[in-house]
């Protein structure tokens, strides 16, 4: 629960995007007729409920517009589509504009493919410093292949200094503490990836960080933060 100071700090709003119901089933409906119910049900409401604006445009203009304001992404939908509770039918898609660079690799999260999460970090001055576990973007070779320089590069140390982390320090995903730091294997940091997140976090960490590829021709003491 948000304690009351914060929530005067960070007012929260209701965004509609779409009306399932207005008296009677709409879901069988397009989605030009929701748009239309949904408008006219929501012409008596006033802060802190809002209508999600739509933004009209080709895709390359929406997309560079999203991104110059700093926003996450967009979601694409097509017109006619109706509403499939559950599924993922390809009428709409979620774009997110993503930001990338490259990261030391300092451990991993062992897992039934070799690893489950590699461990990233990124030099302040000499300090190879931890800012957050990465899941997603492998296919099974690429795995594989990462996996077995991971295993010639073992060593006893973590190499990240700002480790361990408190209880409870990490808003975006579960903290590295000292007990979770058990369950890591360490690696010496050669080797550099390059990837994909939304945003860095006030903690300094990586949000929704993928995987794009390996750097062979970065050093891992070039590799830092990037404005």
């Amino acid at each position: 629960m948000l304690q009351n100071n914060r929530s005067k700090a960070l007012p929260v709003f209701f965004y509609a995007f779409d009306l399932l119901n207005a008296g009677s089933d709409l879901t069988t409906s397009g989605l030009v007729k929701r748009r239309a119910c949904l408008e006219d049900f929501s012409k008596p409401f006033m802060d802190p409920i809002r209508l999600s604006a739509l933004l009209p445009g080709e895709p390359e203009e929406m997309l560079e517009a999203v991104r110059s304001m700093g926003l996450e992404g967009v979601v694409g939908k097509k017109i006619s589509s109706l509403y499939e509770a559950g599924e993922r039918s390809g009428s709409w898609v979620k774009c997110r504009i993503n930001q990338e660079q490259e990261f030391v690799i300092g451990g991993f999260v062992p897992g039934a493919k070799g690893f489950e999460r590699l461990l990233l970090g990124v030099y302040t001055g000499k300090k190879l410093t931890y800012v957050g576990k990465l899941p997603n973007g492998f296919v099974d070779k690429s795995r594989r292949a990462l996996f077995l320089k991971l295993d010639a590069l073992k060593t006893a140390s973590c190499p990240f200094a700002n480790l361990s982390e408190p209880k409870g320090g990490s808003r975006w995903g579960e903290a590295l503490t000292a007990e979770k730091m058990k369950e890591c294997v360490w690696v010496k940091p050669k080797l550099v990836c390059q990837v994909g997140f939304v945003e860095w976090t006030s903690g300094g960490k990586l949000r929704h960080p993928t995987f794009i590829g390996m750097r062979e021709d970065k050093r891992h003491t070039d590799v830092v933060r990037e404005a």
